[in-house]
């Protein structure tokens, strides 16, 4: 990016924030600094439960308090409300030459309408398809309908639309989306802090699940499997760390069926999770089937990878053919006695040194093919271009002003 560009990101997810979108927009906004911009975010006051990190340097975090669930996330209609309204005022006093905004459709309408009034390009960051989502979770058919014309609305205003995958660029289209505005840039994670040089967390052996505990993983399916084989090998422990909206269940669950053997560690920094997920057998990964998330691919499998540990995946076809693929672990179908037989054979590989004489090929898969810092720099560059279109459009438009005798739009 040539210049001092000034960009400025609007997110309710940010670091120290543990989300695979805080990690995201983070890593973008190093390298639109790194590359000369001048970034200026836009974001939340983090829970109780972050970590304390600092800020990367040269990027400029504005952080405002806003509601969250008793989880400690921004998750619900309030939550996002209490983001979006005062995100208008912040970003009208705001100076800026591109707009960033990922979702919901909610926040990416505040910021489309206040780049529209300053004439300034917006791009949006569709992680996932929001439509999707709400149909998933059961919502009544008006908030689908709402919420799919606001997704409409904001992939049409967007100058540029950033895609993780080439299955959600997919649904973009079909919900609308100008093929030639969206760039598939992929989904990645930090292969340096993901790496096979993490400390193993425990020497015990033990199946990790990380991140979000949430109805469309339903990771219960873990729990219930883990019963299963619980009997043949009494030493292994099954691990939970992340909260989510089925976190109280699970406990009841587990409580239920495995007294004793499943932990819970609640949230924990990265560089925690890449050392709980170093030492384990396998790193669980899964989604329901058929509730409209069957095109994700989720970061879990890229942390997993980039440790070199397995990965046993539980879901539909596009995350299972991930993994099959690159040979990155099991890929099985969405039922406790598919989860149960897998999960036998990766103690077995665990136990022979198969999972050690893979860890640095897998390892190395993932530094190729989801460094999430690559992931970044594609994305800061389709920032880049449209910016620079914007630029020359309001060159060209401020000399014809001057030719008229006006004056130049502040």
């Amino acid at each position: 990016m040539t210049g001092r560009s000034r960009v400025v990101i609007a997110s309710r997810l940010f670091p120290p924030e543990v989300s695979a979108g805080a990690f995201r927009l983070g890593a973008l906004a190093r390298a639109l600094a790194d590359c000369g911009s001048e970034v200026t975010v836009l974001t939340t006051n983090p829970p109780a439960h972050a970590p304390a990190i600092e800020d990367a340097v040269g990027v400029r975090v504005r952080r405002w308090p806003v509601a969250r669930d008793q989880g400690g996330n921004v998750r619900g209609y309030v939550q996002y409300m209490s983001f979006d309204i005062p995100l208008a005022v912040r970003l009208l006093a705001q100076r800026f030459d591109v707009a960033v905004a990922e979702s919901p459709p909610t926040t990416g309408i505040i910021v489309a309408t206040v780049a529209a009034l300053k004439r300034r390009p917006f791009v949006y960051y569709a992680a996932d398809v929001w439509t999707d989502g709400v149909i998933s979770m059961g919502a009544p058919r008006i908030v689908v309908v709402i919420m799919r014309l606001l997704e409409r609305a904001v992939l049409s205003r967007a100058r540029s639309i950033i895609s993780v995958s080439d299955e959600v660029t997919e649904r973009l289209v079909l919900l609308g989306a100008d093929p030639q505005a969206v760039a598939t840039v992929g989904n990645g994670i930090d292969t340096d802090v993901f790496s096979p040089a993490a400390r193993a967390a425990s020497s015990e052996p033990y199946f990790v699940y990380t991140g979000t505990m949430s109805e469309w993983q339903q990771p219960e399916i873990f729990v219930r499997a883990f019963a299963d084989i619980v009997r043949e090998h009494p030493g292994v422990r099954l691990r939970f760390f992340g909260q989510g909206a089925v976190e109280a269940e699970l406990k009841r669950l587990a409580e239920e069926l495995v007294p004793g053997q499943v932990e819970f560690g609640g949230v924990v920094s990265p560089a925690e999770s890449a050392s709980w997920i170093r030492g384990a057998i396998a790193s669980l990964v899964s989604i329901v089937p058929g509730i409209g998330y069957d095109f994700a691919k989720p970061t879990k499998t890229y942390a997993a990878a980039a440790t070199g540990t397995p990965v046993l995946f539980a879901g539909p076809p596009a995350g299972a053919e991930l993994v099959r693929a690159a040979e990155l672990g099991f890929a099985v179908e969405f039922t406790a006695d598919a989860v149960a037989t897998a999960m036998r054979e990766l103690i077995a590989d665990a136990a022979d040194g198969t999972t050690a004489r893979e860890r640095q090929r897998r390892s190395d898969w993932a530094r190729r093919s989801v460094s999430l810092r690559a992931v970044a720099e594609r994305t800061a560059q389709v920032i880049s271009q449209a910016t620079s279109r914007s630029t020359r459009k309001i060159g060209i438009a401020a000399r014809g002003r001057s030719r008229r005798g006006e004056r130049p739009a502040s």
